[in-house]
């Protein structure tokens, strides 16, 4: 490994639901971070990695950062996308087409301080009509902060993505890699097969379950050529019980065949996925539940 290499730690932050973790998949060109339309989706720090001829981006998807603190897992997720900048070698702010409301300015004050230079990654340019009303908007937002760039993308699209990189990579200091060249995430496999399984219940009932649920995996082990995995779906209410398993059982057999054919993506190999559903009430508002289930708040 020559001096040439380049090679630092990337935190993509940004309010709930502006597409970072789209963003970081698509960066990654494949997928680490779960995805929905709703709100605190991503709940952990997750880290992608992306690998160059002569370049490793080591891509940090932080839950977003938001103002009101009701319960123990948004302090501790607002604890963890605030301690992932601390030590970055560059910041990637999201934020959504033509918006920029109260939660930006909190998060641009959250960086303030802090010496990593900081792009703005204007998302969602898919979205934006009128292509006139984006010059007025960039000028106004080039007075907010002393941004290293601002660059309009869309992560949905692809658009835009290789100028974001080259933003990134440039301003990477000069270093050996840190991770094997084939590795994409510091995540076990088992966790992102929790993570899959979360993502299909975002999905179904992103309006009737808010944040009320948590996966944990019991069993993952490999018999053979197949993976044998079982998940315990955890709701803090009976009521939702009823709603994550639906009608004779329908809503969660959906859940469990969507999960079951991502994880085997991820694995490369058949997977029998079983699924259960427990009430544990209180689980988001318990810090030492939590920390059982696997939420981190980087205060190591």
């Amino acid at each position: 490994m020559t001096n040439d290499t380049r090679c630092g730690y990337v935190a993509i932050v940004g309010r709930p639901n502006v597409g970072k973790s789209t963003l970081m998949n698509h960066l990654l060109g494949q997928k680490i971070s779960i995805t929905s339309r709703k709100p605190q989706t991503t709940r952990h720090r997750v880290l992608g990695i992306r690998t160059g001829d002569n370049v490793q981006a080591v891509y940090v998807d932080t839950p977003g950062i938001h103002r009101q603190e009701p319960r123990a897992i948004n302090r501790m997720m607002n604890r963890a996308a605030t301690t992932s900048v601390r030590d970055v070698d560059v910041i990637v702010m999201v934020v959504d087409a033509l918006k920029w409301n109260e939660g930006d300015e909190h998060v641009l004050q959250k960086l303030a301080g802090n010496p990593a230079p900081v792009i703005l990654a204007l998302n969602k340019l898919d979205t934006i009509d009128d292509k006139a009303a984006l010059l007025p908007h960039l000028e106004a937002l080039a007075q907010k902060r002393d941004f290293a760039a601002i660059v309009p993308v869309s992560a949905l699209r692809n658009r835009q993505l290789d100028q974001l990189e080259q933003e990134i990579f440039q301003r990477l200091p000069v270093s050996e890699f840190f991770y094997p060249e084939d590795q994409v995430t510091d995540r076990s496999m088992r966790f992102m097969a929790a993570e899959a399984v979360r993502e299909k219940l975002m999905r179904q009932l992103g309006k009737e379950l808010p944040y009320a649920c948590s996966v944990e995996i019991e069993q993952f082990e490999q018999q053979g050529t197949v993976w044998h995995i079982s998940a315990l779906i955890l709701v803090e209410k009976a009521s939702q019980k009823r709603i994550v398993i639906g009608d004779k059982g329908e809503r969660l057999r959906k859940v469990g065949t969507e999960a079951r054919q991502d994880i085997e993506r991820l694995l490369d190999a058949k997977v029998m996925l079983k699924l259960w559903v427990k009430v544990k009430s209180g689980w988001s508002d318990d810090e030492r539940a939590l920390r059982s289930l696997g939420y981190d708040d980087g205060q190591h």
